[in-house]
């Protein structure tokens, strides 16, 4: 489910639609809800896909009243059994309704009035006819029309003679039988019955009368509504001319200032500042509806007038919204010899097969594995997806764009604010993905060299804006991976993931340990946050769905700054947006400096705070903050998912090409694990086979290591060595039982956090460049 958008249509539009919270019932309180408006009715959907076929509900405005309680809160209703309480995502949007409406009811009104006043109303043109109709083929339609009336008329004349006729028949029979001698109370009877068939009679003329007097009336105002139509379409035409002029203007006025702005290094903040003043009167923010901890408001205008100033004592502009962050263009001087000689760029897959249609019953694998780890739960490959957790992992750099732009920041507190976007962005290519990634074996790497995916590169000069990732996994029980990536924009982003599972019986949890870095080379601004529990739902029985929910912190450890984000839980009963995040962020004297708000699955916003203030009691006792802000910024937005994607694995774009094969990566990479390229490939058979026979021969290996490392230890050093009962550490234990030492990372205490962790030694580009893998275990 999104979240609520923006109403499609301008409040002067003749369609107006949009989601609004509609009170349903006291147990289920406010529920989302499509409303449209159009040609004076307001109806409502609970989606938009049931336009087509299934309306919930329809109030004409003609006849209704509109109230408003509060801030959000408005009232529909036509004075009957129809009463809707509506419930809009904040002030601004409330009053966009209702200025819609007001419109909408006064126009319903007045055409109301005039139908029935003159009876000489003009049909509005259809919106499904073409604009370009000539007048001709309208004035033929009309004509037929009015024949066709006219036919009508003359059966219902045919109809009367023959009622009157049958009529009077009747009402001779009636008066012969009230001759008879008959009793009082058959007397009575026939007397009514004659005097039904009179009323009949006299209704049927007048019905009569009234279609000759509606087709007299037609004919006399043909021509008029000929007129009509003909002026509404030239209306239409000339306003389409203008429309194609504005746009045109538009365009020309936006080139001419992109021009100046490249040209001019002052120009971009000169005109910014100009131009902010033009919309000082509609700058308006999304106010979050119940937020536990504070409530945001727009800010006065004045502070959007100074908002280009050093109003905090930092920079408030905001990065370019350009996607190409290149400082300079590449350039190529033909004159150099070595410029000439360019390497394209790789073209990368968009495609990989189908996913099989294969049935399993998995309550004969799961129901005797429930409060085990997932790492300890034998599964076939029919609940894996075509990747193992060192690609999964790698994914989080779907959105990597966002560390370069905080790269360029040069406020610490909106460098955060990216840093913060980066951390909820690898969520949302989880939305889908129910699949279980491959365990890697102990020792296996993954490589992704993205550093010339930009453009052309030269013999001497790498394309800047690339970057090189590397995985491995450094433990197996528990199992652990370290990442470690370098951009040629100046940031490092590396962490160690050890990931802890348990199956309840309805639901998975799975819970991500330790910490990630991001690190920028320019500011030396170190930040650290650990990820969200991740819970897959309905394991058992119906459709599985994920969710993520719980906290995370953003901490700059050079300057103190720090982001609060919080992902809300799904819960039905809540009026909320699904999958909402909200966050904070502050600097080190806890004063908010930042509002970030949205979806992991969707985008991301933020606005920069003017003035906070001690609010009413919330829930508990505690006071709300309420914040004053800027309009929002949009951070990051979700990017669409390539065309199959259902049959794919619900794969992004990135996520298509990790396991592509590729010439060059080590003997270890995840690209050559046989089980996983056999399943990518519909083999799930021969997969199953093969993932037991790696299984078995990690098993063997780790039991001969375990064997040499024992032999090796002299009974002296095993009375002076630690108490395995002592260490802490599951990866310390894990590194004691059999002495395993990762091949491109090393075991040390952290710096800045003090943790335990992996962290790049060095030496695997080279090796690579050098072609030289003899180091690399045997594991496939």
């Amino acid at each position: 489910m999104s979240e609520p958008k923006t109403p499609t249509s301008t409040p002067a539009g003749d369609t107006y639609k949009g989601w609004v919270f509609k009170w349903t019932n006291y147990i289920k309180g406010y529920q989302r809800r499509w409303f449209v408006l159009s040609n004076g009715l307001l109806s409502y959907y609970r989606t938009q896909a049931e336009m087509g076929h299934t309306c919930r509900g329809t109030i004409n405005l003609a006849t209704a009243s509109i109230a408003v309680d509060d801030t959000c809160n408005f009232v529909i209703s036509n004075g009957g059994a129809q009463t809707y309480h509506l419930k809009a995502s904040c002030e601004v949007e409330r009053q966009r309704w209702i200025t819609a409406l007001e419109l909408a009811k006064a126009k319903a009104v007045r055409m109301q009035a005039e139908s029935d006043d003159s009876g000489d109303d003009f049909p509005q043109n259809s919106p499904s006819a073409p604009p370009g109709q000539c007048s001709a083929t309208q004035s033929s339609e009309v004509q037929s029309t009015l024949r066709t009336l006219g036919s009508k008329v003359d059966d219902l004349s045919t109809c009367n003679d023959l009622i009157v006729k049958h009529g009077s028949a009747l009402q001779r029979s009636l008066s012969e039988l009230d001759n008879l001698r008959l009793t009082g109370e058959a007397t009575d009877k026939i007397r009514q019955v004659t005097e039904r068939a009179t009323l009949f009679r006299i209704t049927s003329n007048a019905m009569i009368n009234a279609c000759r007097d509606f087709m007299t009336l037609a004919q006399a105002h043909s021509k008029r509504w000929q007129k009509a139509l003909q002026a509404e379409r030239d209306q239409r035409v000339r306003l389409e001319e203008t429309l194609e002029q504005l746009a045109k203007q538009h365009n020309h006025l936006e080139r001419a200032f992109k021009s100046n702005a490249s040209t001019d290094s002052n120009g971009s903040a000169t005109a910014k500042g100009e131009g902010s003043d033009e919309d000082d009167d509609h700058e308006f923010f999304d106010a979050m509806e119940e937020a536990p901890e504070y409530i945001t408001v727009p800010a006065d205008p004045h502070y959007h007038k100074r908002s280009s100033s050093n109003v905090s004592g930092f920079n408030t502009e905001f990065p370019p919204d350009d996607p190409s962050l290149d400082e300079q263009p590449l350039s190529i001087n033909p004159e150099s010899p070595q410029s000439l000689e360019l390497e394209p760029v790789r073209k990368r897959r968009t495609k990989i097969p189908d996913k099989p249609n294969y049935s399993i019953n998995l309550w004969s694998i799961m129901k005797n594995c429930i409060g085990k780890e997932l790492s300890k739960i034998p599964m076939p490959v029919n609940f894996n997806e075509p990747i193992s957790m060192l690609q999964r992992l790698s994914e989080d750099l779907e959105y990597y764009e966002l560390l370069d732009r905080a790269a360029k920041c040069q406020s610490s507190l909106e460098q955060l604010c990216y840093v913060a976007a980066f951390s909820v962005s690898s969520y949302s290519t989880t939305v889908h993905r129910t699949g279980k990634p491959f365990n890697p074996l102990l020792g296996e790497t993954y490589e992704l060299d993205r550093r010339r995916e930009s453009g052309y590169r030269s013999l001497c000069e790498q394309v800047r804006g690339g970057y090189r990732s590397l995985c491995e996994q450094v433990s197996h029980h528990p199992p652990a991976a370290a990442h470690h990536v370098i951009s040629d924009r100046g940031w490092t982003l590396r962490q160690e993931i050890a990931v802890a599972s348990k199956f309840r019986g309805k639901y998975l949890s799975i819970m991500p340990l330790g910490t990630i870095h991001a690190i920028f080379e320019k500011t030396q601004n170190h930040y650290t946050w650990k990820k969200v529990t991740t819970t897959v739902h309905n394991i058992i029985v119906g459709k599985l769905w994920i969710d993520q929910s719980g906290e995370i912190d953003v901490v700059n450890h050079k300057t103190g700054d720090r982001c609060h984000l919080k992902f809300a839980p799904y819960s039905y009963f809540s009026r909320d947006v699904a999958r909402k995040v909200t966050g904070v962020a502050m600097d080190k004297d806890g004063k908010a400096h930042y509002i970030l708000s949205g979806t992991w699955d969707e985008k991301m916003d933020f606005s920069r705070v003017m003035q906070s203030t001690r609010g009413e009691n919330g829930t508990e006792g505690r006071q709300k903050t309420v914040y004053q802000t800027l309009k929002a910024k949009e951070l990051w937005r979700k990017n669409p998912l390539p065309e199959g994607a259902e049959t794919m694995y619900f794969f992004t774009k990135l996520a298509l090409t990790l396991n592509e094969p590729e010439d060059g990566v080590a003997p270890t990479d995840s690209r050559r694990r046989p089980d996983q390229r056999l399943m990518e490939e519909g083999q799930w058979d021969e997969a199953n086979a093969e993932k037991q026979r790696l299984e078995e021969k990690q098993r063997s290996v780790r039991r001969e290591r375990e064997r040499e490392a024992a032999s090796q230890r002299t009974t002296s050093e095993s009375e002076e060595a630690v108490d395995e009962d002592s260490i802490t550490d599951p990866a310390q234990k894990s590194t004691y039982h059999d002495d395993y030492r990762a091949q491109w990372f090393e075991r040390t205490e952290d710096p800045v956090t003090g943790e335990f962790t992996h962290i790049y030694n060095g030496g695997y580009w080279e090796a690579k460049e050098k072609g030289s893998w003899e180091s690399c275990p045997e594991i496939y």
